[in-house]
């Protein structure tokens, strides 16, 4: 059940995170004092924190999506298959988000 209601609570979550998308790309449009003054609000610690939610909130999405597909042809509603599965998505999402931002922060990894 609870991960049912993050699954909501983080679609709500990358909803508000399109109208931050949304508005970034219109800074740039409007122009480079704008774009400085969104890039400048992201690289704070609250920008930072509230694109660390979102990526965290897109990866337990996808993750749950994908258990919400074996659902649809009828697998994993044993109980049992059901809390694995659930901490299945639980520690999948902290190593996605882990991963994207390790990445991110370190271009050398790419190579």
């Amino acid at each position: 059940m609870t991960i049912s209601i993050l699954h909501r609570m983080t679609g709500v979550a990358l909803s508000v995170g399109l109208i931050a998308f949304v508005l970034w790309l219109a800074s740039i449009a409007i122009g480079a004092g704008a774009y400085e003054a969104v890039a400048g609000f992201m690289g704070t610690i609250i920008g930072r924190l509230l694109l660390l939610g979102w990526s965290f909130a897109f990866f337990f999405h996808l993750a749950n999506g994908i258990r919400h597909l074996f659902w649809d042809v009828g697998i994993g509603f044993e109980m049992r298959q059901a809390n694995a599965s659930a901490w299945f998505v639980v520690v999948a999402t902290v190593l996605m988000t882990a991963g994207y931002w390790f990445l991110l922060y370190d271009p050398r990894s790419l190579i």
